[in-house]
């Protein structure tokens, strides 16, 4: 036979093997459709976005075998109900952000954010290259869960306030939506704190029930209503400098899927992270500038606050770890993993970031 007639007929043949034993290879892995509840309501676009986004592709990778059905906040369960109704198996999964259940456990707040931590690119180095995804993963799976991380909102904003920050002591007595450990610290420098659910804040902010309210940054923020609650907006987020958002899964259910559907569950979860990268550094700009031509004051918080708020981290992590040795044994190495990411930051990127800031198109 020649050659050209051989690669002929052996194409043809691949293509036919392809054709018929593909589809029976897949019909050979099981229908499986599971429900996926959120934190967010549909408005906010990329938080509960996201958490489609990870359906979508799922379905994708299995040709339509695996379904995810998604769910926005009280649908299913109430925000504040996703950690035990994934942890219990009343639904398979969640897409949230781990430290609003830092009741349960401290260490929770190690996957989402620390207050003074890493910024979404360290944050990610931590977890991928800095054993912070192993780690997490150990104590999760305390709780019947394993977290898949599928998103960042990057360096949010502090926050709105209906009068101005000047002092740290204007934090006396001020009552103030934030969540995390940021709330602890707040709560240090003599604010009162609140968590309230995203869907609720705006009216929280409008009617006074709370003086000031931190969400996410100006995307967000804009699609909430926000700046119709309040005129000042300040700026830096120190209390989550780069929030990692995860798919909660349920461990025994997630052990049960077969290898081919839990490698498509990876690979959506990691797309959908990087592309809420792109999202929010994409949407975050022009939302900025609309508020600002809306008459939002857009501030920087005094050196002062920051300082307080720093020296106020360090006392709130010292005294949780030396109550709670899981958090302890976390806290030494991503410190260490911090600081080197730091100097390596300060290096390289910082010092260009510094420069470009004051350049101007000529």
């Amino acid at each position: 036979m020649k050659r050209r007639d051989f690669l002929k007929k052996a194409g043809i043949g691949a293509v036919a093997a392809s054709a018929v034993f593909g589809p029976v290879y897949a019909q050979t892995l099981p229908r499986v459709r599971w429900r996926m509840t959120t934190h967010w309501t549909r408005a906010l676009d990329v938080l509960h976005g996201g958490a489609e986004y990870v359906a979508k592709r799922v379905g994708e990778l299995t040709e339509g075998r695996f379904e995810i059905s998604v769910h926005p906040a009280g649908e299913l369960v109430p925000a504040p109900g996703i950690f035990d109704a994934v942890r219990g198996g009343a639904v398979e999964m969640g897409h949230t952000a781990t430290y609003f259940w830092i009741g349960v456990n401290p260490s929770f707040a190690f996957d989402t954010t620390v207050p003074f931590g890493m910024n979404a690119r360290q944050q990610n180095a931590w977890l991928y290259f800095g054993g912070g995804l192993d780690t997490m993963r150990r104590v999760l799976a305390d709780f019947n869960i394993i977290q898949f991380p599928a998103g960042n909102t990057m360096e949010q904003m502090f926050g709105w306030f209906r009068r101005e920050i000047r002092g740290p002591e204007d934090f006396r007595g001020l009552r103030m939506r934030i969540p995390g450990q940021g709330g602890a610290v707040l709560a240090r420098l003599g604010a009162t704190v609140q968590v309230i659910p995203a869907g609720e804040i705006f009216l929280a902010l409008e009617r006074g029930t709370v003086d000031a309210a931190e969400f996410v940054g100006p995307h967000d923020d804009e699609r909430l209503g926000l700046h119709r609650a309040a005129r000042f907006y300040y700026y830096p987020g120190w209390h989550e400098p780069g929030a990692t958002l995860a798919v909660l899964t349920n461990l025994e259910r997630w052990r049960a899927l077969p290898k081919q559907y839990q490698e498509a569950v990876e690979s959506a979860t990691r797309e959908a992270r990087l592309r809420m990268f792109a999202h929010y550094d994409g949407m975050n700009m022009p939302a900025l500038a609309r508020l600002m031509r809306g008459g939002t004051q857009v501030r920087p918080l005094p050196t002062s606050v920051l300082v307080a708020a720093n020296r106020a981290t360090t006392e709130v992590l010292e005294e949780i770890a030396a109550k709670d040795a899981t958090f302890r044994g976390i806290l030494g190495p991503w410190r260490t993993f911090r600081e080197q990411s730091r100097r390596w930051f300060a290096t390289n990127a910082f010092r260009y970031e510094d420069f470009v800031r004051g350049l101007r198109e000529t």
